[in-house]
């Protein structure tokens, strides 16, 4: 029921947001040069990106409970992929069929704090693949002008009819291999960079 009334109602938001983007760069030379990207951003944007990476294919690690039900039942009808699972439940089956996204050419991406924080803190399944694969870390972040904010861990923000969206794409970066300290290496680097966009975000809205 929930992603059977969100739906219409993202979709009719979505039509008439605007964007302003910097960065869209470096997803086109990714995809370009035969390397689909891990794409790394935090769970309270969901929604402005979904509006902005719609029907690309991209495949979407969501949880298995309640929420990443709705959330997936959702995201399929923008056009996205899933892989069901999360640091909790199920993080191995989905990192093994993401690799083999990977392989076959359909960039993945993570909400790095997912599926239930502590928010803005980097979790490894990103990194790792990154490490495990040899694809790049892109890091994303979305920033509304008008919005409303959910009362959630993640503090989710829903872009409110006609706002302007401000989208930061960050260099590529990659990770060395799947040793734990390259791992909490780069969650520490993609946890800066994600701020940095952050900032500049808020700099293209003001």
């Amino acid at each position: 029921m929930i992603a059977g009334v969100a739906t219409p109602l993202l979709a009719a938001i979505s039509s008439t947001l605007r964007l302003t983007i910097e960065g869209a760069e470096y997803w086109d030379a990714a995809v370009g040069a035969g390397r689909p990207p891990i794409i790394a951003f935090w769970h309270g944007r969901i929604l402005g990106g979904i509006h902005y990476f719609r029907g690309r294919g991209i495949v979407v690690m969501t949880s298995r409970n309640f929420d990443g039900e709705w959330i997936a039942r959702i995201i399929q009808r923008f056009g996205f992929g899933t892989a069901r699972g999360s640091t909790s439940r199920g993080a191995a089956r989905a990192l093994v069929q993401m690799r083999q996204d990977l392989r076959e050419g359909r960039a993945v991406a993570f909400a790095l704090d997912g599926p239930r924080g502590p928010a803005r803190v980097a979790q490894p399944g990103a990194a790792w693949l990154a490490g495990a694969t040899g694809s790049p870390l892109l890091p994303f972040h979305v920033e509304a002008n008008r919005f409303w904010t959910l009362r959630s861990w993640d503090r989710t923000q829903i872009p409110k009819p006609f706002a302007m969206l401000a989208v930061t794409i960050g260099k590529p970066m990659t990770v060395a291999s799947t040793d734990a300290r390259d791992v909490e290496a780069a969650c520490t680097a993609l946890e800066d960079r994600l701020r940095d966009l952050e900032k500049r975000a808020a700099v293209m809205l003001s």
